[in-house]
């Protein structure tokens, strides 16, 4: 019997002290999906917690039919998706395909001057990324992130699998527009233009 199995079936049989366990070996999953989807931070610790205790009250009805992570990813999606609907914040919207591209880092050795700009880079892209659509800054971070397969995150989601490749396309390319587009006007204004 595996570890992850063994914990789930003490917490079930009454074991409450095994479930931070779970806390701490999920918490960083939990918190990547609330931190991407709802903006205000009060709010995102809320549901934190909320989702923590949906994972404790529901144990007994996982099944072990996928990754304890995937279903724990799931909780945290729909209860966001809920508290996004009841602000009637949008899931998402349209966005205009872009015609630009980043080229990649390369991962020699950085100057200071260097590890400034990336530093710099990504937080532009940090902010970028909050300012897509919820749903694409979902699947950004499950991919990106949290390392999920297609697959898992169309089970987070209940999305189809093609809708969550899309949307991971979409994404990229809506953020490497508004980055091109930072960076260019950016250029402009240092040049004095």
């Amino acid at each position: 019997m595996n570890a992850e199995r063994e914990t789930i079936e003490k917490i079930i049989a009454g074991d409450t002290q095994r479930f931070s366990v779970v806390i701490e070996q999920y918490k960083r999953l939990v918190y990547n999906i609330a931190f991407r989807m709802v903006q205000n931070a009060a709010d995102r610790e809320d549901l934190c917690q909320d989702i923590f205790v949906k994972v404790y009250r529901n144990l007994s009805t996982f099944q072990f039919e996928s990754k304890l992570s995937t279903w724990i990813a799931k909780i945290a999606f729909n209860t966001c998706v809920n508290h996004l609907k009841k602000k009637r914040v949008p899931l998402l919207h349209d966005v205009a395909p872009d015609k630009f591209f980043i080229e990649e880092v390369s991962d020699r050795k950085k100057s200071p001057d260097e590890e400034m700009e990336c530093s710099d880079i990504a937080s532009k892209l940090t902010r970028e990324i909050e300012n897509l659509p919820v749903v694409f800054r979902t699947v950004l971070t499950l991919f990106h992130l949290e390392q999920m397969s297609y697959g898992e995150i169309a089970a987070v989601t209940a999305l189809p699998g093609g809708t969550v490749k899309s949307y991971l396309f979409r994404a990229r390319k809506l953020l490497r527009q508004r980055l091109t587009q930072q960076y260019a006007q950016e250029e402009l204004w240092e040049r004095g233009v």
